[in-house]
């Protein structure tokens, strides 16, 4: 049965670069292992991928550089060609489209970013907001009166009529963003968008996008190398390897639970703190509460309240008393030695 809330689907996507790897595939009834796809002299590019992006989620797509990450995600907007598969969105297979009806679905129902923000340099934030409706032929005082909305939204009004090179990194990032959402897509394809940017902006702009996110609901994937802003923006993630889709779970799940040692070793320096949930370190309940947090409420957000009590804090689901936090499981967590419940892994 199809799950409506999925909005992006993918299944069984292969990208492979090299001497007919059509064939190569037919012949392995596409189910190839490396070891064959080496011997071929192909590159496995992207290798069986098979993910469903719901309505509204961010799905963070993660790896090291060479993993994979930015091939899937031009395959799932056909800017590369997959060698084999099935792209659905809304309920059809984009690998059947023409050229033709690509361009239109881009145009009119996919917004993208990149690294580089490759705006135009001849035009100012007003005509590179602008420039994907004047594309669809939308009239210039339409377009216009929208660019301006998007503008004054990611936080650029008075710098309508600027030029990109009068710009910060930061900036001309936002210009980026609120041209790719002119269009109000349907679907958000965002290609490490903020890795150029000194640490200090970048961490700006993530703010900025969770700020946007709250705002548009979008549906959103998310291409990134870094574990930190995964766990920042994602309500779960992908993490590649070698082309292949190692594991996918929420942030918590893949610190708690991974699945093989490259997915714990990917994760072993990320803070626990800002990952694990009350619910994952909380202890039966017992009464006698010195206050309530939320039971999907991060450790490093509530350590503060929970250490400051004199006694347990009840951990609510639904409004539902679930279980008790103490000071001891924060302060376990804060230093290293957090021991995880059944909900979330290992105790």
């Amino acid at each position: 049965m199809k799950d409506s809330s999925v909005k992006l689907s993918c299944r069984g996507v292969w990208k492979l670069f090299g001497p007919d790897p059509d064939s190569f595939l037919a012949r392995h009834g596409h189910e190839p292992d490396n070891e064959s796809i080496a011997a071929a002299g192909l590159i496995g590019a992207v290798c069986d991928a098979n993910i469903e992006v719901r309505e509204g989620e961010i799905f963070v797509i993660m790896g090291l550089s060479g993993s994979g990450k930015s091939t899937l995600v031009r395959c799932l907007s056909r800017l590369i060609e997959p060698t084999a598969g099935e792209v659905i969105f809304e309920n059809r297979d984009l690998l059947t489209a023409s050229g033709r009806e690509m361009i239109e679905i881009r145009r009119h129902k996919m917004g993208m970013v990149f690294q580089h923000f490759a705006l135009l340099p001849h035009l100012s934030v007003l005509g590179n907001v602008a420039f994907p409706l004047e594309v669809q032929g939308v009239a210039r005082a339409a377009r216009e009166d929208r660019a301006l909305e998007i503008i004054d939204l990611v936080g650029l009004k008075g710098r309508e009529d600027y030029y990109p090179r009068e710009l910060s990194g930061g900036q001309q990032q936002r210009v980026g963003i609120a041209r790719s959402l002119a269009v109000e897509p349907e679907i958000w394809f965002l290609d490490e968008p903020f890795s150029a940017l000194d640490p200090l902006i970048r961490r700006e702009m993530q703010d900025e996008f969770m700020r946007l996110q709250s705002m548009l609901k979008k549906t959103i994937v998310f291409i990134t190398h870094d574990f930190d802003e995964a766990i920042r923006l994602a309500d779960r993630v992908a993490i590649m390897k070698d082309g292949w889709i190692i594991q996918i779970g929420t942030p918590e799940e893949l610190v708690t639970a991974p699945a093989t040692d490259y997915v714990a070793e990917f994760t072993k320096d990320i803070p626990r703190a800002k990952v694990l949930s009350a619910a994952s370190v909380m202890e039966p309940a017992g009464g006698d509460y010195a206050g309530e947090i939320a039971a999907g409420d991060k450790v490093a957000d509530i350590a503060a309240q929970v250490e400051a009590a004199n006694r347990p804090v009840a951990v609510v689901n639904d409004g539902a008393v679930v279980g008790q936090l103490t000071r001891q499981a924060v302060i376990d967590v804060l230093v290293g030695r957090d021991r995880v419940n059944g909900n979330g892994g290992e105790r």
